[in-house]
């Protein structure tokens, strides 16, 4: 019995000294790429109408306010433009006017609440300008009406919204 424990013993000697096979490695490295492309856009979710309701004729400066919804990439600079619409017959977007038929209602987007800065389409004069973030930035379109005393009718204009980045 000593004989066999003698030779279990020397057996795990020898395990324990035993120099274990080394395992080989090789390494190497590569990359991880993406570009990214500024972006923009300015119909989602879709605008706010400036709707100035039903009004009597006898109104004045009737307010309405809408709204645009710009959602772009973070750290891109962009400027918003409203047009003059579609019946200011080439006056700018001083002459902007709803139409039925022949009949023009004046009114005047302006991009602050007070009602003071016409928001038109010269960069740098009367646009509105911002910086993405990557959400949903909303930007309120005030609107006004001087005077509602014309022919009673339903008026209409589209002005087009144009973000440049």
């Amino acid at each position: 019995m000593s004989r066999h424990l003698s030779t279990i013993l020397v057996l795990a000697a020898a395990a324990l000294l035993a120099h274990p096979a080394m395992a080989q490695t090789a390494t190497t490295t590569f990359q991880v790429r993406i570009t990214i492309q500024s972006s923009c856009t300015i119909d989602t979710p879709a605008p706010t109408d400036v709707d100035f309701g039903t009004q009597p004729s006898s109104a004045t400066n009737v307010d309405a306010i809408g709204q645009l919804n710009v959602n772009c990439t973070p750290g891109t600079g962009y400027t918003i433009a409203l047009d003059d619409g579609q019946n200011s017959g080439g006056g700018g977007v001083g002459a902007r006017a709803m139409a039925n038929g022949a009949d023009l209602v004046p009114y005047q987007l302006y991009s602050d609440a007070a009602r003071t800065t016409v928001w038109g389409e010269t960069t740098g004069t009367d646009t509105v300008a911002g910086t993405g973030t990557g959400a949903v930035q909303p930007y309120s379109v005030y609107g006004r009406v001087p005077s509602a005393n014309f022919p009673a009718a339903s008026y209409l204009d589209v002005v087009t919204a144009t973000i440049t980045f």
